[in-house]
């Protein structure tokens, strides 16, 4: 396989055969150098060197009645994490002045749960439409489930960006999780998209999927035209139900990556939760697929230190991208 000239077709319009895509997959660790330089060839050409950096906050932890394979947060779980309530909008807007201070281009409010509260969609709306004002970022909230006017109403307080992961390919979807479907999910990215959020939804990798659940899980996020597609690698807790699993190394890790940049070439792919501990060393290279990262802490797991990240992209050479308002502000 030819991976740059496969790249320049992407770039033209062509969409990777399921032939193609599988190739990545099952491609010769030989091959990796020059597969990451094809992802880089499309990466460059939509998003330049430029990386977009977010940060979460974990506005609600625990207590979530969904059972989830791989969170700490699920009713299933016995991992022993901190559990409270919905936070309030000033430790919402004191999370959103870090991300300002530490040129986080987009602010993440992520809470557990099956959906949010009528109070829970209050407080963001008070507190996105002061993170406007002070800091202008671009702000991302996660609440779960989402319903026609919780979408109206976010999207009139301020909110950018919608995220609700599909996870897994619709197959796999009842292992990781039966209490709801596949479709719940694709129905709340279609709620956000029609109130005007712009949609985040993206993949968690490595939970006993096959490979052609990961090309479908790709191919999927492309037809429900995701503006922003963070990829997760299982980082598995104790107490969860895929505690103990370890299928990724870090050479697995960056094809899948770079397949995600050849299925979805424009769209922003960014490495979430995971990417310290199965890409390891590596973790530079992933951007050459990826053009967005997380910097900081995850829901319930540590992220690596904010200056390790600031200290690799200054050595790749990339440059932060920052939002309009906030790079007007700084």
């Amino acid at each position: 396989m030819n991976w740059i000239t496969l790249a320049q077709e992407v770039i033209d319009g062509k969409v990777l055969t399921d032939e193609e895509a599988m190739a990545f997959l099952e491609a010769d660790d030989d091959e990796l150098l020059p597969i990451m330089q094809g992802a880089f060839t499309i990466r460059k050409h939509y998003f330049g060197k430029k990386v977009k950096l977010n940060m979460i906050i974990n506005a609600k932890s625990g207590y979530c009645p969904e059972n989830c394979g791989y969170c700490s947060q699920s009713s299933i779980s016995t991992a022993p994490i901190e559990k409270y309530p919905f936070i309030t909008k000033e430790e919402i807007l004191e999370g959103a002045k870090q991300a300002f201070e530490n040129n986080i281009g987009t602010f993440c409010i992520v809470a557990s749960g099956r959906g949010p509260t009528r109070k829970d969609v209050n407080v963001v709306s008070e507190a996105v439409k002061e993170i406007k004002e002070k800091y202008g970022l671009k702000v991302c909230a996660c609440l779960g489930l989402l319903k026609e006017e919780q979408a109206e109403q976010l999207k009139d307080a301020g909110v950018d960006r919608y995220n609700h992961n599909l996870n897994t390919s619709a197959r796999h979807h009842d292992y990781i999780t039966t209490s709801h479907t596949y479709e719940d999910r694709v129905n709340t990215v279609e709620i956000a998209k029609k109130h005007g959020l712009s949609p985040c939804s993206g993949a968690i990798i490595g939970m006993k999927e096959t490979k052609q659940d990961v090309i479908d899980i790709a191919r999927a996020l492309r037809e429900l035209d995701a503006d922003s597609i963070p990829i997760n690698f299982l980082n598995a807790i104790d107490g969860t139900k895929l505690e103990g699993t370890k299928e990724l190394n870090p050479r697995y890790c960056l094809k899948v990556l770079a397949l995600f940049r050849y299925i979805n070439p424009t769209k922003e792919i960014r490495i979430a939760g995971g990417r310290e501990v199965n890409l390891g060393s590596l973790q530079p290279l992933g951007l050459y697929a990826a053009n967005s990262i997380f910097v900081g802490d995850y829901l319930t797991t540590a992220g690596q230190e904010e200056n390790q990240d600031y200290v690799m992209l200054k050595d790749l050479g990339f440059e932060i991208e920052l939002a309009e308002k906030q790079a007007a502000l700084l």
